[in-house]
């Protein structure tokens, strides 16, 4: 078994920073490859291709992939779970808007930290980890509070798809690091997710009738690159790495920063508008994140 430490040091700090910026990034990739590519189908083509990277890394690092480890009910679990939650969240998106989705999806991180107390041995939080999430949390409402006026019932409904995707995620990283998948090699634990939602997303993508490929440009094929190689392969591998290595209640405050760095990267390569509101968003959420990992 993979020893966990008892909590974030220099190394998975960095990384889950990377990981959160390069999330970020990917909001305004999705949002670029739309008019080409809809969105749910976006997500399928991306595990689609991610897939085919997965076993092709698995078989160069010779991961064995039929081993009997106990881990298949598990892993057909959280790929049926990572499946929903891209639905939810797409689906949702048609009824609410994308700055709304930033506030509700954040709610994920108090999933995980609720699901650590009850089922990840060690992993209790105090009561300043706890004032820490908060605080993080009033980063993201004091970036998007404009988005919460009084919503329409059509918002209402694209809401609460989005906290229940939410909630979905943070039971997903509770079930990997609680179950036998935290034993097994990354790459393996990230094949059952992307496999489950190459077969699912598609269908979903059919079923919620969505219009097929349009003309792709050099834009719209950069997305999926940077979606398929980047995203769903390499951070998603790093991701499950951590997990199986670090505090999951503590790893959980710093996905606060990806819709941070999304406001950034619009701000950047879109240029959308970036405010003051960010720059208090962004210590706030550091300041959480701090808290909830100080000695």
């Amino acid at each position: 078994m993979l020893q966990t430490r008892q909590r974030m040091d220099t190394q998975g700090f960095v990384l889950l920073v990377l990981l959160c910026a390069s999330w970020g990034i990917n909001q305004v990739a999705i949002k670029v490859a739309i008019p080409t590519v809809p969105p749910v189908l976006q997500a399928g083509i991306r595990s689609i291709g991610s897939s085919i990277l997965v076993l092709m890394w698995m078989r160069f690092k010779h991961i064995p992939l039929k081993e009997k480890d106990g881990t298949l009910f598990w892993g057909i679990l959280v790929g049926l779970l990572f499946t929903v939650e891209f639905i939810l969240i797409y689906w949702g998106l048609e009824f609410t808007h994308a700055s709304r989705s930033a506030v509700f999806l954040n709610t994920a991180p108090f999933t995980v930290a609720l699901g650590a107390q009850f089922f990840i041995p060690g992993e209790r939080l105090r009561p300043v980890q706890v004032a820490g999430l908060v605080l993080a949390f009033c980063g993201i409402i004091a970036a998007f509070h404009e988005s919460l006026s009084l919503p329409t019932r059509r918002m209402l409904l694209g809401d609460s798809m989005l906290l229940a995707a939410a909630v979905i995620w943070g039971a997903t990283t509770v079930v990997i690091k609680a179950s036998p998948l935290a034993r097994i090699a990354p790459s393996k634990t990230l094949l059952y997710q992307l496999g489950c939602s190459a077969v699912l997303l598609p269908l979903a993508s059919v079923i919620l009738k969505e219009p097929g490929i349009g003309a792709l440009n050099i834009l719209s094929v950069t997305s999926l690159l940077y979606q398929i190689i980047w995203v769903a392969f390499i951070t998603y591998i790093g991701w499950f790495w951590l997990i199986s290595r670090y505090p999951v209640s503590r790893m959980a405050s710093f996905t606060f920063l990806t819709p941070l760095f999304g406001v950034m990267a619009g701000g950047v390569l879109l240029g959308e508008p970036m405010t003051f509101k960010l720059i208090t968003a962004l210590v706030l959420v550091g300041s959480g994140i701090y808290l909830v990992n100080r000695k």
